[in-house]
Parts: structure tokens; C-alpha cells; sequence
């Protein structure tokens, strides 16, 4: 009997491992799947992106230029692929478009050198004007908004654990001070965020790529103008009406200017 018991028991423990492994076998075919899937992408990005570098250094700029915005267009954003095509637009002399190139590079990693070095030397050569941060503003870029999304996103998982705590917990007092102090750190940086996203340096910034750009009073090229804007220059895009853009412009100015030749930093 209790041979049988035994037997009868273990048909079950060895049906329950044989399905464990059949499922463990599943995920592994669809990581492997996945993974064959996504390979051929990779690879193919990657021999682009070196077909593109090879361009550049036998001096076909207008080659690279195309290949590095063809992966641009297909969604491979990163630092070093908007700097290698700011420098292609550079050494074409289209300095607009290189320091739109470079400040997209910088938008995604503020601290990279290069991008930071040669948007001077392209804002030297071409005379570009800039915009000019607020008080407030400069003092918030001791971080990113990035940087503060994740302090706000810690301080708000913190303060729910802490509310939490408080439930449990016999001495409440600490957890309630730790919880009002996360408050305060998310709100701050959820308030630093608000205030650089609609900076001079936000969502809206721009950059002149045109050439004998005009800002102007009104939607006509026949109004008066308000200022030149060489090749580079930023201005922030406040509204659009058709194909013209109403945009604070360096100076502490405002004007009207021909859409097509201004594009946002952002993508």
C-alpha cells in the first residue's frame, strides 16, 4: 500500500517538473526569438552608422550627412550620432544646422565635451545669437530634467513607504517627518522641471537653420523687421499661425518668422 501511495504521488511531482521545464523552454525560445528578431536591426544600425563614419573620413560629407539623418529618421538618437552629424553640416560650412546637430547632442548628454566645444567654435563662425537664461533658471541647471524626474520619482516611492510605515509603525514621528521632507523634494523637483521645460532652454527651443533670416513684425515679408538672425541663432517658439512662427527672440525681442527656417532642438 504504501508502495502504491508512494507511486501515485509522484506521477503528479514529476508531471508539475516536466511542465516547469516546458515553460522554462517557452521563455527561453521567445528570448531567443526576440533576440534573432532584433540582431539583424542592430547589426544593420550599426553598419549604417559606420558606412556613414567611413563617408566622413574620405571627406563625402554630403554622403555622411545623408546616412547619419537616414538613422536619425529611423529613430536611433543618441549624443554621439548628433555629433558626428553636426560636425558633417560643419565642415560643409551650414552652420546652422551643426549647431542644431551639436545642441541635439547636448540635449541628451549635457556634459559631452566635444558637442559642448565645437557649438562654440560653429556660434563663433557663424555670429549666431543666443537666448539667455533667467536668474532662476541657471540656478536649476545644476541638474537636468531628467536628473530631476528621477529625484521626484524617488522622493514620491519614499513617501508612500513612509506612509506606509506609519500605519505599522509604534513611533510615527520619524516616518511622518521622512514622508512631509519627500514631499517637499518632489515638489521641488516637479516645480524645477515645470520651470526648465518651458525655459529659454526647454521644450521650445529652436535653432535658426535658414540663411538672411528676418524676424518680423507681422506674418508678411513685407513688415518691418525686428531682427537679423544669423545661421544658429536660438529663439523660442511661442505659437504658429500657417507657415509662420511667433517666437521670443534674443534681446529680449519678439518676432514673426518663416517656419521652414527654424527647427526645435527637440525632437
Amino acid at each position: 500500500m504504501n508502495m502504491r501511495k508512494h507511486g501515485s504521488a509522484s506521477v503528479p511531482a514529476c508531471e508539475i517538473v516536466l511542465r516547469r521545464k516546458r515553460r522554462r523552454s517557452r521563455y527561453i525560445a521567445c528570448a531567443m526569438i526576440c533576440f534573432v528578431v532584433t540582431s539583424p536591426g542592430l547589426a544593420q544600425t550599426d553598419a549604417d552608422f559606420t558606412k556613414a563614419n567611413e563617408e566622413f573620413a574620405q571627406g563625402h560629407f554630403k554622403e555622411a550627412i545623408a546616412g547619419y539623418e537616414a538613422l536619425v529618421s529611423a529613430g536611433q538618437w543618441n549624443p554621439n550620432l548628433f555629433y558626428d552629424l553636426g560636425n558633417a553640416y560643419f565642415r560643409t560650412k551650414d552652420f546652422g544646422r551643426a549647431i542644431l546637430n551639436y545642441e541635439r547632442a547636448l540635449a541628451l548628454d549635457r556634459h559631452h565635451p566635444e558637442a559642448k566645444a565645437n557649438l562654440q567654435i560653429a556660434r563663433d563662425e557663424a555670429r549666431a545669437l543666443e537666448l539667455q537664461p533667467s536668474r532662476l533658471e541657471r540656478y536649476l541647471q545644476v541638474a537636468s530634467a531628467n536628473q530631476y524626474s528621477v529625484v521626484a520619482a524617488v522622493a514620491f516611492w519614499l513617501m508612500i513607504f513612509a506612509f506606509a510605515a506609519m500605519i505599522f509603525a509604534r513611533r510615527r514621528s520619524a516616518a511622518l517627518a521622512l514622508s512631509v521632507c519627500c514631499l517637499f523634494v518632489s515638489a521641488f523637483a516637479a516645480w524645477a522641471i515645470y520651470v526648465l521645460e518651458r525655459g529659454n532652454e526647454g521644450r521650445a527651443l529652436a535653432i535658426i537653420i535658414g540663411k538672411d533670416v528676418q524676424a518680423r513684425l507681422a506674418t508678411a515679408d513685407t513688415a518691418n523687421s525686428v531682427l537679423a538672425l544669423p545661421p544658429g541663432s536660438e529663439i523660442k517658439i511661442l505659437s504658429t499661425r500657417g507657415d509662420w512662427t511667433y517666437a521670443a527672440l534674443p534681446n529680449d525681442l519678439r518676432g514673426w518668422i518663416p517656419a521652414k527656417h527654424a527647427e526645435q532642438v527637440r525632437l
